[in-house]
């Protein structure tokens, strides 16, 4: 089956290369070309999910955002059940 504006393309690969991901995407129940599209999509997601985490751990590390936060949403329930302060 093919998608529209998809063009088909030859990669070589050696051939230990070729058997490990026909029999990972036999694994998965998937043709090889679906296997390598959803891989791809994959880690796509998986390069926009680090940028996103280091943008929010960058964020999240300045100065005051915890306490601007709290402020905003109440700080969570310290330990003993008493809200932080």
């Amino acid at each position: 089956m093919h998608t529209r504006g998809m063009a088909d393309t030859t990669v070589k690969i050696d051939s230990e290369t070729r058997d490990r991901l026909a029999a990972l995407a036999a694994a998965h129940g998937k043709s090889l070309r679906a296997y390598l599209a959803a891989l791809a999509i994959e880690e796509e997601n998986q390069l926009a999910l680090g940028r996103a985490t280091a943008a929010f751990r960058e964020t999240v590390g300045r100065p005051g955002i915890a306490a601007a936060f709290d402020a905003e949403f109440g700080a969570p329930p310290a330990a003993g059940g008493t809200r932080a302060a």
